[in-house]
């Protein structure tokens, strides 16, 4: 049955588990990831060029383009030693030319793990119960998991390491969605004090919230949701923000637009946090939810975010992968 080894840090390792959601995961096990990321990307810039993952074969069904999602898992594959096929939406068409149930049992057949970046979350968990081996969220409308470890391996680089999460005061600026979810679940599990700022109507969805704020309890983090961005990243030590309309919403845009009026990341906002780092997940839509100058600037982590994106999905094959 998947998952049902035991975790045996510092050599994190479950063989055979799915990554759905980082709720799924415990804070240790959350920190464990992290530290394997850590690990494997120093030993990559000492020139150590382990194979630990020779002769496995990774599936990426992508249902949405991507940039980062496709290419750090592809290089990730082969850096470690393994092989990457992509899937896009014409080769497998999942769920119109083929059922996910069949598409999850022909693939056990063939590869190690499957990543999926689809639309509904239930497209992910439904190929996880058909699967024989690992299914990883590489996004889907609810959750992005491998995301925010790579935003979090980002921060913690930046404030001195994991111990360095806890108390940190991160702010969230824009849609309550897929990216904000995986960042409220993680930070809760790593002690973090994360505050969602939000046009009203916008809020994350509200099992993950209640979710969050649970773990938070037993963590020390501390999570709160208000309506103006100023509040939210006044004090903080970082600032984030996502695209206000994700792909599947264009029709929506000149609403959103105007919905998320103030909650731009620019530099006019960030004088209320005159020391605090920018993040973005990208691709970042300039002039709407951050400025060029912002996302170019000195202050700016997008670009080791996306560099990390590589190792933290190193990690996750690393520990989940058979």
């Amino acid at each position: 049955m998947k998952g049902d080894e035991p975790m045996t840090h510092p050599t994190v390792r479950w063989p055979g588990r799915d990554l759905l959601a980082i709720g799924d995961y415990s804070a240790d096990e959350v920190r464990g990831l992290l530290q394997l990321a850590l690990e494997l990307k120093e030993s990559w810039r000492r020139g150590e060029r382990a194979q630990t993952l020779a002769g496995r074969t990774l599936a990426m069904i992508f249902e949405k383009p991507s940039n980062r999602t496709r290419v750090s898992f592809d290089v990730a594959m082969h850096q470690l030693g393994g092989h990457a096929i992509y899937l896009g939406p014409d080769e497998l068409g999942l769920g119109v030319r083929e059922t996910a149930e069949d598409v999850a049992l022909v693939l056990s057949r063939y590869v190690d793990a499957i990543v999926i970046r689809t639309f509904a979350h239930g497209n992910a968990t439904t190929l996880a119960h058909y699967a024989s081996v690992p299914v990883i969220n590489g996004l889907d409308d609810l959750h992005h998991p491998c995301q925010a470890l790579a935003d979090y391996l980002t921060l913690a680089e930046r404030f001195g390491g994991l111990d360095a999460l806890r108390g940190l005061r991160l702010a969230y600026l824009g849609d309550g969605n897929n990216v904000c979810h995986s960042l409220l679940e993680a930070g809760a599990r790593l002690g973090v004090h994360l505050t969602v700022a939000t046009p009203l109507g916008y809020e994350p969805n509200a099992a993950v919230w209640q979710g969050a704020q649970a773990v938070a309890r037993e963590t020390g983090a501390c999570l709160s949701l208000t309506d103006d961005p100023v509040e939210a990243v006044t004090g903080a030590q970082a600032v984030y923000t996502d695209a206000w309309t994700s792909m599947g919403q264009e029709d929506q845009r000149e609403i959103r637009r105007k919905d998320f009026a103030g909650f731009q990341v620019n530099a006019k906002l960030l004088q209320h946090s005159p020391e605090a780092v920018v993040l973005h997940c990208l691709p970042a839509h300039y002039g709407e939810e951050i400025t060029s100058e912002v996302a170019h600037g000195e202050r700016s982590l997008l670009f080791d975010q996306a560099e990390n994106r590589l190792h933290a999905e190193k990690a996750v094959l690393v520990a989940l992968l058979p």
